[in-house]
C-alpha cells in the first residue's frame, strides 16, 4: 500500500463515521444542522448572504457509504456560502502591494504554508473588492478549481490576499463551523473522485460554483468532528514516517536488480562466482600462449607490431583475483583495436555501415543499416568478423560495447566506433562481461576526455586492466552469469 493509499483509507474511514467511536452525549448532526438553518435566516434576514433557490432533496441513489445514525448526509451548499472572486485583469497585476493566488500558488500555499507570490494587486483595488464582494476570512475554505483540482487552504487569517476568480473557490465559513474537518472530506477519496468525474473529457479540468454546491458531506455532531480530526492529525505524523520508509524501499526496490548485476558482474571478476581447478591450468599460461600467437600474426605480416604497453602496477590493482589468474593489460590481448570508417550514411552502396544507432538494447538492427562508398582497398581493414566487440568511443553512448554475434552479409563499421579483435584463445563473452563490470566503467571515465561531447579512444582502452582466468573457467563463469544475469532483469 502506498502512503497515499494509506492516507486515503484513513480518511474514508474517518467520513464513514469508523475512525472514532459515536458519544449519544455529543447530539446529533440532525440537531447542528438546525441550529447553522437558524443562523442562516438571520444572515439573510439581515443582508449579509443572499437567499438561494433551494438545491434537490439528497436521494437514496446518491449515497456512496452508509453513516451513522448520529450523522447527516448534507449538501455543502448547507454549509457553506460558495462563490468567487471578482475578476482581477492581467493589467492590474503588480509586482508589489497585496498578494494574488492563482491556483499554483493555493497549491504551494496548501502544501508549505508560503504561497512564494509571484503577483500582487494593488490595497486600493483589494479594499474596492473587499467592499463588493468580500475578501477570504479566517476559517474559509480556498479549493483549487482549474487544472488541478480539490486543492484545499484554510484561511489562517494572518496577511490580506485576493485570488483568481474561477481559477479557486471561495467556501464562506459564515457559519463558524469546524473548518479542518471539511477539509478533510473534500480531500477523502470519495469526494476527490467526484471532482474528477466532471472533468474528464474537458479541454481543462475545472470544478465549477454548481456542482461545488451539489457535493455531498457526510456531517457528524461537532463535539465529534474535533475527535475526527485530532484523531487525523495524530496519525498523519505515522504516515510521514511511513511514507519516508515506503520510498526508501521503493528507491531500493528500483536499484535492486541494476546493483544486484554489478554484485554478480564483480563476483564474476574477482574470480568469487565459480570454483577454480586446477586442471583447467592458469591465466599466466593462457596469457604467454596469446602472446606467442600475437608474435607469429606480427611475424607473418598480419598485425602490426606496437610500442609495448607499461607493466601493471601494485597501486593500480583494485582487488584480489585468484592465483590462477593473472592481471593484464586489453592492448596486450587484443589483436588490433581499429577505428572506424568515416563515410556519408546512404540508402544503396557498396557495403553495408553499422553505426552507433543501429545498435539497440544489445543488438544490431541489421535491416536499418545503411550503406556506404567505400575503395575496395580499404574495406579488409574495416570489415566485420564474428566475435568482433564494438566500442562506443564519444558522446552519450561512450563506452557501450557490442559483441558481434553473426554478420548476415558483408559490412563495416562507422566512425565513433572502435572494433577490438582479440585471440581465439580467449572467450569473448567474458571479454563483453568485464566491459559490463564496474571496473571497467571506472577505468573508462578515468581515461575519458571531458568535453562537449566526452571522448575516449583506442589508447585509453588499450591500457585497461582485466582479470584473466583460464579459457575454460572463462566459460564457466560465462554459463553462470547467462543464468543469473536474467534474473535480474526479471526483477526490473
Amino acid at each position: 500500500m502506498t502512503p497515499q493509499e494509506l492516507k486515503n483509507s484513513i480518511l474514508q474511514l474517518a467520513i464513514q463515521g469508523k475512525l472514532v467511536e459515536q458519544r449519544p452525549e455529543e447530539g446529533t448532526a440532525e440537531e447542528l444542522y438546525k441550529q447553522i438553518q437558524a443562523e442562516k435566516k438571520a444572515l439573510i434576514k439581515a443582508g449579509k448572504i443572499k437567499k438561494e433557490k433551494p438545491l434537490p432533496e439528497i436521494t437514496e441513489d446518491e449515497i456512496p457509504f452508509e453513516i451513522p445514525d448520529s450523522w447527516k448526509w448534507m449538501r455543502y451548499s448547507d454549509l457553506f456560502d460558495i462563490g468567487s472572486a471578482i475578476r482581477i485583469h492581467q493589467t492590474d497585476w503588480k509586482t508589489e502591494g497585496i498578494p494574488f493566488f492563482r491556483g499554483r500558488e493555493l497549491v504551494r500555499l496548501a502544501k508549505t504554508g508560503n504561497p512564494d507570490a509571484e503577483i500582487f494587486i494593488s490595497r486600493e483595488l483589494y479594499e474596492l473588492n473587499k467592499e463588493k464582494g468580500g475578501v477570504p476570512q479566517k476559517g474559509d475554505l480556498l479549493v483549487t478549481a482549474v487544472g488541478t483540482l480539490g486543492k484545499v487552504y484554510i484561511v489562517k487569517g494572518t496577511q490580506p490576499f485576493y485570488y483568481k476568480d474561477a481559477y479557486i473557490l471561495r467556501y464562506n465559513n459564515f457559519f463558524k463551523l469546524f473548518s479542518d474537518y471539511f477539509k478533510y472530506v473534500i480531500e477523502a477519496p470519495f469526494i476527490q473522485e467526484y471532482i474528477a468525474q466532471g472533468s474528464m473529457g474537458t479541454t481543462v479540468a475545472q470544478l465549477t460554483i454548481e456542482k461545488a454546491k451539489r457535493m455531498l458531506c457526510p456531517f457528524p455532531p461537532l463535539a465529534e468532528q474535533k475527535r475526527i480530526v485530532a484523531k487525523i492529525e495524530e496519525l498523519l505524523p505515522l504516515i510521514e514516517r511511513y511514507e519516508k520508509a515506503w520510498s526508501r524501499l521503493e528507491d531500493f526496490n528500483k536499484r535492486f536488480p541494476g546493483d544486484m548485476q554489478k554484485s554478480i558482474l564483480q563476483m564474476a571478476i574477482q574470480g568469487k562466482l565459480v570454483e577454480q581447478r586446477p586442471e583447467e591450468g592458469t591465466g599466466e599460461e593462457l596469457y604467454e600462449k596469446i602472446q606467442a600467437e600475437k608474435q607469429a600474426l606480427i611475424k607473418t605480416g598480419k598485425i602490426k607490431k606496437e610500442k609495448p604497453l607499461p607493466e601493471i602496477t601494485e597501486d593500480e590493482i583494485p582487488f584480489e583475483i585468484p592465483e590462477s589468474w593473472k592481471w593484464v593489460r586489453w592492448g596486450d590481448l587484443s589483436e588490433s583495436i581499429q577505428y572506424g570508417y568515416n563515410a556519408p550514411a546512404q540508402e544503396s552502396g557498396r557495403i553495408k555501415m553499422v553505426r552507433i544507432s543501429d545498435i539497440q538494447d544489445g543488438r544490431v538492427l541489421w535491416d536499418s543499416v545503411p550503406y556506404c562508398e567505400i575503395s575496395e582497398k580499404d574495406i579488409p581493414t574495416y570489415l566485420l568478423s564474428a566475435n568482433d566487440i564494438l566500442f562506443a568511443r564519444t558522446g552519450g553512448t561512450v563506452g557501450k560495447s557490442y559483441l558481434v554475434k553473426d554478420v548476415p552479409e558483408e559490412s563495416i563499421y562507422a566512425g565513433y566506433l572502435i572494433r577490438t579483435r582479440y585471440s581465439g584463445h580467449l572467450c569473448p563473452e567474458y571479454m563483453k562481461y568485464f566491459m559490463e563490470s564496474q571496473l571497467y566503467w571506472d577505468q573508462l571515465h578515468n581515461g575519458t576526455i571531458a568535453t562537449a561531447q566526452p571522448n575516449c579512444n583506442g589508447k585509453t582502452l588499450s591500457r585497461m586492466i582485466l582479470p584473466l582466468p583460464p579459457l575454460a573457467e572463462q566459460k564457466r563463469i560465462v554459463a553462470r552469469l547467462e543464468e543469473l544475469l536474467p534474473l535480474c532483469e526479471k526483477l526490473k
